[in-house]
Parts: structure tokens; C-alpha cells; sequence
């Protein structure tokens, strides 16, 4: 039987998160299907998933950083060595994740919540593990904080789950297994109750799919300590729901995800028309002012987070105004809107009408606003990139069923990203749709897969044509240097331009478009019909009209076309096919 730790260290955050996130990865359409608060729009699930996957990715991206600078970490209930991070580490680690990658309403109060455990386990220092009182404590601190983001706290949510696990884990200040079990109880017992403070919850029959989510989550915990999942809870209070969480009250049913849609479980009602969502660059004081805006502009409205960094969460009617509000207070970005829909219970719809799938689409990820643009236009569902962060597995996932299609042809126009996608092509295909990847990398092979891409073609045909067509592309990118460090081509040092090509270092310069010539003069040396430009947000202004004139002068018979990518990282990429 393997090891499992007896306090809560680093490894143990580790594991909690990985644990939680299967656990939520085969609860998520159970959830999506009992979602009816406060939005009839099926996606709890999803969103809490996609939350969690970027909270694990953090800690573990922290893993990697300690093993990388000295040796593997601690194992579990251990001291071990100095090398691993301490317990304060991995928890800011998993809130930052969670905060920076929150979904939705349930999603973005899950990321308050584990942010309040973290400043408990950081007013610890450096210690590298706590007891079960410390973790009583945190999880006090995560129910109390996380009501304290929302703007009017709603009993029968994931709030009053949140609250009864705290509570049940004060009476039980023994070892971590121990708090984290009747932390579970106590959730279970309160997730069971939620349709009796809820109206819209007792109409559906359903127990709140928030709550329903943080039971799963608080299992994972006591799997953590454990190493068991917990059987269903030993007090009659906590026998309506199973081990998994999944509600087992005799009047709470799943609603009909596939022929009644998510909002016919709820009578119609009406309310604001989008979801706005941004991260937030603010002060405390700033964020005080933008709450009382927000406030009076929609409802539904969480914000998370602090030490400069927010997650904004509100539902409203006008989403220009709700972005608007952000731009007085900060600087907000990754801005995502959403439109309820006709459809939705949320508008006075009475259910999602039946949308049929395409037979064929393509999913591609891009690393800028204006490629995004680009993709879209050509008929791609993009999924916009982050620079210096990895995408989830999930979103893409969540792409693909955005793209509601039988066949899927995937294009992660990143070598980095060729595992992330092919995680997501494999749970693609346990959906029922046809996803094939194609391992481009870098976005100019996916412009030029993008161009021969014929729906009506048989998809292999259409793949082995896309495939080669991006294969027969080289590519190449210049960016400037921020530190110094060593390369194929020699020493290079901050400030530096480097011109990449087929992802090998291949030039050092100080020019950027004098480095660009250079990279474009070897990738042409091997002959070209066509030469793609796309540049940077922050690109010399005559540097296309540069290396049009060089292509125009040097090489006959060669095309230039040019796009604008935005903020895409590099300064510019260079495609020659």
C-alpha cells in the first residue's frame, strides 16, 4: 500500500490537486447536468475542472522548478530534503493556478476558497508541513473569505457547503485525516440540504451543482490522507450522498442534458444577458470602488483574489460596461464574455434549441489576438495562447465541444503544447467525435494547413493534405532576449535579438530587421513560393516593408502576404512555404 502522508506538506498539496481533478474529471457531466444556479447554462462542471487543472499545473510547474534547481522534492509526511518546496510554496502555487485559470461562478469562488487556505499555510513561513488544527484553520479561512468575495452570499450554494465543512472539521482537531473526513461529512450532510433553501433547487430536484463540485474536491482531500476514497458518510446527515458526492436525495435528480437541455430542468427567468470575466491588475482600494460599480450593474458578482492580482466575475446586460469599470480601477485582461443566449433560462428562454453538429471543424491554438482573428475568419475555433503560461488539456477539450462537430482536426501550432493536445484529442474521442492532431508548431504552418483545408473532402483525405501542406512549411521567429544564456549560435545577452529558425537558434543580432533579413535570406537560400509575415504588437513599423523589398529584389517568383498577430510573444513570425 503506498505511503500517504499524516500532516499536510508540499506533496500533499500535490496529490490533493491531482486527486481532485480526476474526481471532478468524472463528475463534470453530472454536474454541468444539475446546473440551474444561478444560471441554467450547464457548464459548472467544466468550469470547475478547468479551474482545478490550472491549479495543479501550477504546483506542479513549482515541482519542476525545485527539481530542476537541486534534486527531486519531499515525498510524503516527510522532511525530507531542502530542496522541495515548503507547504507555503505549493499552496500559494495552487491558489495563484486557480485564480489566474477560474471558470465561471462556481469556479472563481473554488479559487477564493483554496486562496484562503494558502494564507493560512504561508503565515507559517517556511514550515514544511502543518497538523490537522492548522488545517482546521485553513479551511475556516477559505469559507470565510470566499462568502466575503461574493457581493450578496446566497444560502443553499457552494457558500453553505463550504461553511458546514468548516464547521463539522473544528469539532475534529486531531490529524489531517481525520478534520479532512469530517470536513466531508459536514459538506455532504450540507449539500444534501440545499434544496430545502433554495427554491430553484427544490423545483429542479437537484442539489447545487457548486456544492456538489466541493464535495468531490474535499473527497480528493481525504483520499489525500487516507489513500481511500470515503464511503458514504457514517451519520444519517451525511447518507444522502455517496462517496463521489453524487447526491442520492430521494427528490434531487440530474436533469436530461441531451433532450431537454440544461435549462428545462428550471422555469424561465429572467435576468442579465452575459457573463463577464477578466483577470484584474489593481490596487485594494481600486477594487473596493469597482465592486460598488459592478454591483449596480448585474448580479451574480464574485471577486477574488489580492496582493494586486483579481479575478472579476458578474453577470450583466452591459459587458462594455462591466470592462469599462475595470479599465477605471486597473488594468484588466484576459477579458471573456459571454452571451447567455435566446436559449438560456437565464434570457426567459424555455431551453436551449436543438443546435445540429457540423460534420467537420478545426480547433487551433494561436498566440495572438490578431491571428485569433484570422483563424476564426478562415472558419477555425481558435483558442488564444497565453505567453509564459501553458495551456490546459481541458481547454482545449472545451474548445472541441465549442466547435460542435463529429470530426475535429487539431492544430496546437506549438511543440510544447503536443502532449496537452494530444491529452485532449484522446478525451475528444472518449466523447464520441473524431479528432485528428496535427502536430504543427508554430502558426504559420497552421495558416498554411488552414489553407487547404476542404470540409468536403473525406477527413483523411482532408488531414493527409493539411498535414503535408503545414510539414512543407518552415518556420521561424524573431524575439528579443531578456537575460543572458547560451545557444547553438553562441553566448547571447539581455537585450540581444535572436532569430530562430525550425526552432534552433540560428542568428544573434542587435537589428531586428536586419536579424529578420538574415533569417529570411537562409530560410529562402532552400527555395519558397511563399513568404508569411506576422508581426508583433510591438515590431519595428517599417520592418514588413522591409522584407517585402528584400523578397521583391532578391527572390523572383516569390509571394509576400502579411498579418497582424497582435500580442503574440515574438516579434515577428516568418512562415515560408
Amino acid at each position: 500500500m503506498a505511503q500517504v502522508p499524516q500532516t499536510f506538506d508540499a506533496p500533499a498539496v500535490r496529490t490533493w490537486c491531482g486527486l481532485a481533478l480526476r474526481a471532478l474529471g468524472r463528475a463534470r457531466e453530472e454536474i454541468d447536468a444539475i446546473n440551474v444556479y444561478p444560471v441554467a447554462d450547464g457548464d459548472t462542471g467544466t468550469n470547475l475542472y478547468l479551474t482545478v487543472e490550472s491549479a495543479a499545473a501550477a504546483v506542479e510547474a513549482v515541482f519542476a522548478a525545485h527539481e530542476v534547481g537541486g534534486g527531486a522534492g519531499r515525498t510524503g509526511g516527510t522532511e525530507g530534503t531542502s530542496s522541495g518546496p515548503s507547504l507555503a510554496d505549493a499552496a500559494r502555487a495552487m491558489a495563484h493556478g486557480a485564480l489566474i485559470g477560474a471558470r465561471g461562478n462556481s469556479g472563481t469562488i473554488l479559487a477564493q476558497l483554496l486562496r484562503g487556505m494558502a494564507q493560512v499555510f504561508a503565515a507559517d513561513g517556511d514550515r514544511a508541513h502543518t497538523d490537522g488544527r492548522g488545517l482546521c484553520l485553513a479551511l475556516r479561512r477559505a469559507a470565510d473569505s470566499a462568502r466575503q468575495a461574493v457581493a450578496h452570499p446566497m444560502e443553499g450554494t457552494v457558500l453553505s457547503v463550504a461553511s458546514a465543512a468548516a464547521d463539522a472539521a473544528t469539532g475534529a482537531e486531531e490529524d489531517c485525516g481525520t478534520v479532512a473526513l469530517a470536513a466531508y461529512e459536514g459538506a455532504c450532510a450540507a449539500l444534501a440540504a440545499t434544496p430545502g433553501q433554495l427554491a430553484v433547487l427544490e423545483r429542479a430536484g437537484v442539489v447545487d451543482a457548486g456544492g456538489r463540485g466541493l464535495v468531490a474536491v474535499l473527497a480528493a482531500l481525504v483520499e489525500t490522507f487516507t489513500g481511500r476514497t470515503p464511503e458514504r458518510g457514517a451519520s444519517s446527515s451525511s447518507a444522502a450522498v455517496a462517496a463521489d458526492g453524487r447526491p442520492l436525495v430521494p427528490h434531487a435528480r440530474v436533469c436530461p442534458a441531451e433532450d431537454d437541455g440544461p435549462g428545462a430542468c428550471v422555469p424561465p427567468a429572467s435576468g442579465p444577458a452575459f457573463e463577464v470575466i477578466y483577470l484584474l491588475d489593481a490596487e485594494d482600494t481600486a477594487v473596493a470602488r469597482l465592486r460598488e460599480r459592478l454591483d449596480g450593474l448585474g448580479d451574480s458578482l464574485v471577486v477574488v483574489g489580492g496582493d494586486g492580482l483579481w479575478n472579476v466575475h458578474v453577470h450583466v446586460d452591459d459587458a462594455g460596461a462591466a470592462v469599462e469599470a475595470g479599465v477605471e480601477a486597473g488594468r484588466p485582461h484576459r477579458i471573456r464574455i459571454t452571451h447567455f443566449g435566446a436559449g438560456d433560462a437565464h434570457t426567459g428562454g424555455t431551453g436551449r434549441p436543438h443546435r445540429e453538429r457540423a460534420q467537420r471543424a478545426v480547433v487551433a491554438v494561436v498566440p495572438g489576438e490578431g491571428l485569433a482573428g484570422l483563424y476564426t475568419e478562415a472558419g477555425a475555433t481558435a483558442v488564444l495562447a497565453r505567453p509564459g503560461e501553458q495551456l490546459a488539456s481541458g481547454e482545449l477539450v472545451e474548445a472541441v465541444r465549442r466547435a460542435h462537430a463529429r470530426e475535429v482536426v487539431l492544430l496546437p501550432n506549438d511543440p510544447e503544447l503536443r502532449h496537452t493536445a494530444s491529452a485532449a484529442a484522446e478525451q475528444a474521442r472518449g466523447e464520441g467525435v473524431r479528432v485528428a492532431l496535427i502536430p504543427t508548431r508554430s502558426a504559420v504552418q497552421g495558416i498554411a494547413a488552414l489553407a487547404v483545408h476542404e470540409p468536403g473532402r473525406r477527413f483523411d483525405e482532408d488531414v493527409v493534405a493539411m498535414t503535408s501542406a503545414a510539414g512543407a512549411t518552415r518556420h521561424a521567429e524573431v524575439t528579443v532576449v531578456e537575460r543572458q544564456f547560451w545557444t547553438t549560435a553562441g553566448i547571447c545577452q539581455a537585450g540581444d535579438v535572436l532569430g530562430l529558425i525550425d526552432g534552433d537558434v540560428a542568428v544573434i543580432g542587435s537589428d531586428v530587421a536586419a536579424t529578420a533579413e538574415t533569417v529570411l535570406d537562409r530560410m529562402l537560400s532552400a527555395g519558397g513560393e511563399l513568404v508569411t509575415l506576422v508581426l508583433g504588437d510591438e515590431a519595428p513599423d517599417a520592418i514588413a516593408d522591409r522584407l517585402q523589398t528584400r523578397v521583391r529584389e532578391s527572390y523572383l517568383a516569390v509571394d509576400t502576404v502579411v498579418y497582424q498577430g497582435g500580442r503574440q510573444g515574438a516579434l515577428l513570425l516568418i512562415g515560408v512555404e
